[in-house]
């Protein structure tokens, strides 16, 4: 009775406990931490949306179960919102499902359309759960480069050709989750192509779409022709609209894949609160200023931050998308690791980051560093790190990196 359960054994040690446990014992020391670690996002939820929860959840029959496929209302509007956005026609009953945001659903359906033993493709770094949802459903990974270039798709080749079983699904995601990557159309037509010719699935992860920064206004992968037969997209409200606690995203694409599913969810869990999908609806239909505010918001976070890293000596790229920044770890301090680094950097300067082997292997000399702190605390956070890098003989006039780092094929 003492043996790990067999999944649980499949799971590693948690990256970022040692971090979080570090946090919480400066805290309970009266030390005031400054949370850049977590893509927790810092702004209420547009009062709009707010409004119309609590006008819906004076209804006493809004209380009742909800379908685990999402009422028709929020699948007309995700629908709707991919036709405005996207330029793409989605059908409501066949090709849209809620989720309990993107996180859920990829988790869920990677359970759903997964045999022991298949080989998934994964970007290295990416988010965890696109390799830990399929690897709690019994498939083994295969890491490809996370960048949207001919190194993703040279690996793909070689993955096809070297890969016993041949593999079944690929993920991607841009904006990406830590790396900020963007692509463009013109690389999923690409990716859509290659993956129609060997039937490889695509899941795409849109998490990030409204968080752009630069002339490249992140895409849809279902804008493609022909990609509704291979491909399915998630994406949440989560950071759209400041509404990450609500749970409330969706998938959209492929029917196969679609109805697979809303087959496993109806046996898993009922709908998301109908008070909250409701809201929901009234966020993807309402006015859309808030959008553009939020982002603006980070965009001047970002400015802020990045300006601040260099005045330092510490040379991070801008991110043109998402709500972080992908921090090469100062040369000082590269050999020792992300984890390492990460609680030096709380210890010294009491600032918290993510460090990059939690989103895998190749991430151990990066962190990931969230906008998720108003700019006073940003600057306050950059004041503590520039002292902390001036200690260890990192000054301005030593920046500790100025190339954009390029991810060999794993």
């Amino acid at each position: 009775m003492t043996e790990e359960f067999h999944r649980i054994r499949r799971l590693p040690p948690y990256v970022f406990a040692s971090v979080n446990q570090a946090k919480a014992a400066a805290r309970a020391r009266g030390e005031d931490i400054i949370d850049l670690g977590m893509g927790n996002p810092d702004t209420p939820t547009p009062q709009h949306i707010v409004n119309k929860l609590l006008e819906t959840v004076q209804d006493p029959r809004t209380h009742r179960y909800s379908v685990s496929r999402g009422i028709p209302g929020l699948r007309k509007a995700v629908a709707g919102y991919y036709e405005r956005r996207f330029h793409v026609g989605l059908d409501p009953d066949k090709e849209v499902i809620v989720t309990l945001g993107s996180k859920e659903g990829l988790a869920n359906l990677a359970s759903a359309i997964t045999s022991p033993g298949d080989t998934i493709l994964v970007p290295n770094p990416s988010y965890p759960i696109h390799q830990f949802g399929f690897i709690i459903a019994g498939a083994s990974i295969r890491s490809i480069p996370a960048t949207p270039d001919e190194n993703m798709l040279r690996a793909l080749e070689r993955a096809v050709r070297h890969s016993v079983p041949k593999p079944t699904a690929l993920i991607v995601n841009f904006p990406s989750n830590p790396t900020a990557y963007l692509a463009d159309l013109d690389f999923y037509k690409e990716l859509v192509a290659f993956c129609r010719k060997e039937e490889i699935w695509i899941l795409s992860d849109l998490a990030y779409a409204e968080i752009y920064f630069g002339d490249l206004v992140p895409p849809s992968i279902l804008a493609v022709p022909g990609a509704k037969d291979i491909a399915v997209e998630f994406t949440s409200l989560s950071k759209t609209y400041s509404m990450a606690g609500w749970r409330v995203g969706f998938a959209a694409g492929n029917e196969r894949l679609i109805a697979a599913l809303t087959r496993i969810k109806s046996y898993l869990d009922y709908g998301a609160f109908t008070p909250i999908q409701v809201a929901a609806v009234t966020a993807l239909n309402g006015p859309q200023d808030c959008v553009a505010d939020l982002r603006a918001l980070y965009k001047d976070r970002r400015d802020v931050l990045i300006r601040g890293l260099h005045a330092a000596g510490w040379d991070v790229p801008s991110p043109e998308g998402s709500m972080f920044a992908w921090a090469p770890i100062p040369e000082p301090f590269r050999e020792m690791g992300s984890v390492a680094f990460s609680k030096l950097l709380l210890e010294e300067a009491g600032v918290a980051v993510a460090p990059g082997l939690g989103f895998g292997e190749y991430g151990d000399d990066h962190v990931r560093i969230g906008l998720v702190e108003n700019t006073q605390r940003l600057r306050q956070a950059l004041r503590s790190i520039r002292g902390f890098l001036s200690a260890h003989g990192i000054s301005p006039s030593s920046p500790s990196s100025t190339k954009k780092p390029e991810l060999v094929a794993p």
